[in-house]
């Protein structure tokens, strides 16, 4: 069974998409001040997320279910189940935004399409057999998103 591909490298190649779709557009101060503005916070919930599972000592990979050693439940965790995908979804919409282009966010529209259809419901399912009624308890009181 091949591995499927990381979620990291579909929203860089996502963002790769939009830079080609934008290309040569001009912009100006206030796109991209909204696109730090969107950023901001997206950087902060992706780093969050990302120190909690290595203080938790636990795979930041969500290819790797089967190896992760706990459940992380708190930080932006506490907010949403998924922060990382919510931070990778949240540049990419700022990327569109600084761009001063709505079709750049058809790309954001398919990662967070793919990630939510395809992606979350693999890693659920793992985090589900490993952690049982703890990852049960989580769902119930944790959204999907934000």
């Amino acid at each position: 069974m091949s591995r499927p591909i990381p979620p990291a490298a579909l929203a860089a190649g996502a963002g790769a998409v939009q830079a080609v779709m934008t290309r040569g557009r001009a912009t100006t101060r206030g796109p991209r001040v909204l696109g730090a503005v969107i950023a901001a916070p997206s950087v902060y919930f992706l780093a969050g997320a990302v120190e909690r599972f290595r203080r938790a000592g636990t795979t930041v990979d969500p290819r790797a279910g089967a190896r992760a050693s706990s459940l992380v439940t708190t930080g932006p965790n506490s907010r949403s189940r998924n922060p990382m995908y919510v931070a990778m979804a949240g540049l990419l919409l700022a990327h569109a935004a600084a761009r001063r282009s709505a079709a750049a966010v058809l790309p954001a529209a398919l990662f967070v399409a793919w990630v939510d259809r395809v992606q979350i419901p693999m890693e659920e399912a793992h985090l589900a057999d490993r952690f049982g009624p703890e990852f049960e308890a989580y769902l119930r009181t944790v959204r999907r998103w934000i």
